[in-house]
């Protein structure tokens, strides 16, 4: 008994180290294709448009506000009707990033962007929830400054049973470099090592 358990926490100790080195290894090539691709597609002029206009329009949203958007976007993931989702989802950023990541061939399998509050501009793909502001994604981006990079951890998705990774990066306005949005791109972590 006594080996069959030393055997398994030596195996889950063996996985964990694993999972650590195939962390450190893939963040260098994140961070690289965050700086010569990601950055390059959200200096567009169509992604800092829509930020700005969403910024504006939110600008006096309260958190109950922010809380009810999230509230209604998360149920229309489970319904037939999806006003919210579809308002978003047929925008020209949500056409642009569909674009980027259609011409990825598989590498980028979501993008989103967010504004100044945490909330979806555009996407590629439905998100579960609306609201990203009370997330990593968001808050060690746009929170951070300017030009940051934040990779998250690997996980293997269950729908594609591939290993993906969240890239994220704050968006700022090119006329003054003010952090106006952020933006989380999922990538396949196999491509990203090859």
């Amino acid at each position: 008994m006594l080996t069959k358990l030393t055997a398994a926490a030596l195996a889950l100790s063996m996985a964990l180290a694993s999972a650590s080195q195939a962390q450190e290894k893939h963040e260098p090539k994140a961070r690289a294709f965050a700086e010569a691709s990601i950055k390059k597609w959200m200096a567009d002029p169509i992604v800092i448009k829509a930020i700005k206009d969403q910024n504006a329009k939110h600008a006096s949203l309260s958190q109950a506000e922010i809380d009810n958007l999230d509230k209604q976007w998360r149920a229309e993931t489970k319904s037939a009707a999806k006003p919210k989702i579809n308002e978003v989802l047929g925008n020209p950023l949500s056409t642009y990033l569909k674009k980027i990541k259609a011409g990825s061939k598989g590498f980028v399998t979501e993008i989103f962007v967010m504004d100044n509050k945490g909330l979806n501009v555009g996407q590629s793909d439905v998100t579960s929830d609306y609201w990203q502001g009370d997330e990593a994604k968001w808050q060690k981006t746009y929170l951070a400054g300017p030009g940051v990079i934040f990779v998250d951890k690997v996980d293997k998705d269950e729908s594609t049973q591939t290993f993906q990774t969240q890239i994220s990066v704050s968006i700022a306005d090119p006329a003054t470099n003010a952090v106006i949005g952020a933006v989380t791109v999922g990538v396949d972590v196999e491509q990203l090592m090859d």
